[in-house]
């Protein structure tokens, strides 16, 4: 770890981070003897670190079989850091994969002791490979976090087996989520980064985050998307929901551990196309079509919203069912995807709402009927809202399917809750 700093420039930046705010800047330089030890762990920070921690265990153990189809036209990599130490790159080469970035730095002080084999390893068996940057952004400004990565092995060159640095933001591994900057701060943050690298480089970086993170610390943002592509993390089996101002994805990290060392990611294109992201701009396909499910999360409003609520609380929640995606229920959808063993990500998508949905049919009475009411009501149903699934529940049911092409058996199961969500 790189902790050499000079005494003085220590005392400076305690005074620097007591009139600043930034508690973790005299514990990122070199401490008095005297002082107690902090508990920083560099080494053992890397992409998806915060969202594993976030996911349920078993959800963890199982996220190396996360689903992706393994096909000629899925471009396999990994991202791996000082934690997976001496890297077996030949084998990683033998096994499929493609690309590879590597865990530069961190902060403003430090540099991986394993980034020299990982690079220049990853390089020599082939693959294309680029370098990383963990960002804090609360102890220094994005400008000099970029230029940091930069003069510590995150540069590029058009060279072809060179990929663009990647900004690794995401869950703070220290302490509040969100560094303890504002939505607007993060973005100004970032947008300077960005704008460094590229004065630097010639590139815009890469962003690596989840769409949970990005949704609570930038407000979901539209900013960066304008210029930088994405890079996305979801263990959930799909790479969708996207953040704000992408309409699709460069890389997608879709497990945590698997076939190669570290973590698990899959390139958007075709190894022409990561040729061509090596030299320059490029251009991703759109995501696949999604299944029908609507995916949804705080901030939105509507008849779906009531849904989830009611059906929430058919699962034991005592939510208010108001149509608002509100912190509430927010923190009632964290539950219950831990629960169910889900990634624990607050938005309610395709495998959320496989969970959530209870068939219900004559004779049923709950919250669960109220969602299919609520929803029967929202395609022009007169139905009163009470809960009963009664006689002229069961009717608009069978209306609503023959009129939809499904089985017309008055009975609301998976087919009949995707078509009345969708």
């Amino acid at each position: 770890m790189n902790k050499t700093l000079a005494a003085a420039v220590t005392l400076g930046l305690t005074v620097l981070a007591a009139s600043a705010g930034l508690p973790h800047a005299t514990a990122r330089t070199a401490a008095a003897p005297a002082a107690p030890a902090h508990p920083w762990h560099e080494a053992a920070d890397h992409m998806g670190s915060g969202l594993t921690a976030r996911l349920p265990a078993r959800t963890v153990h199982h996220s190396a079989t996360a689903a992706v189809p393994d096909t000629t036209t899925t471009l396999k990599g990994l991202d791996v850091s000082a934690f997976q130490e001496n890297v077996d790159w030949p084998s990683v080469a033998a096994k499929g994969a493609s690309f590879a970035y590597v865990k530069a730095t961190e902060g403003t002080d430090y540099t991986s002791s394993q980034f020299s084999q990982q690079y220049n390893g990853s390089a020599a068996a082939g693959l294309i490979r680029g370098a990383y940057h963990f960002a804090l952004p609360n102890t220094s400004g994005g400008s000099a976090q970029a230029d940091y990565f930069i003069a510590h092995g995150g540069g590029w060159s058009d060279d072809g087996k060179t990929l663009p640095g990647a900004l690794d933001i995401e869950y703070n591994p220290y302490g509040a989520t969100c560094y303890g900057l504002s939505q607007s701060a993060m973005v100004s943050w970032i947008t300077a980064f960005s704008t460094e690298y590229h004065t630097k480089t010639g590139r815009y970086p890469i962003v690596y985050s989840t769409r949970d993170w990005w949704s609570t610390c930038t407000g979901n943002s539209a900013t960066p998307g304008q210029h930088d592509p994405l890079w996305i993390a979801n263990y959930g089996g799909s790479p969708t929901p996207l953040p704000a101002g992408w309409t699709t994805y460069t890389i997608w990290q879709n497990a945590d551990s698997g076939t190669f060392p570290g973590d698990q990611d899959v390139f958007n294109g075709t190894t022409a196309d990561l040729k061509t992201f090596a030299h320059g701009t490029y251009t991703p396909p759109p995501p696949p079509p999604g299944s029908g499910w609507p995916v949804v999360s705080q901030g939105a409003t509507g008849h779906s919203i009531t849904t989830i609520q009611y059906l929430l609380n058919a699962h034991g929640s005592t939510l208010a069912v108001d149509g608002d995606f509100g912190p509430a229920t927010r923190s009632a959808v964290l539950a219950f995807q831990s629960g169910k063993g889900l990634t624990a990500d607050g938005i309610v998508g395709p495998d959320t709402w496989q969970a959530l949905i209870v068939t219900v049919q004559s004779g049923d009475t709950g919250p669960a009927v109220k969602a299919a009411q609520a929803e029967l009501a929202a395609h022009g149903s007169t139905l009163e809202v009470d809960g009963d699934f009664g006689p002229a529940t069961r009717s608009a049911v069978l209306a609503f399917q023959s009129g939809k092409g499904l089985t017309a058996d008055g009975i609301v199961g998976p087919d009949t809750w995707q078509a009345l969500v969708s």
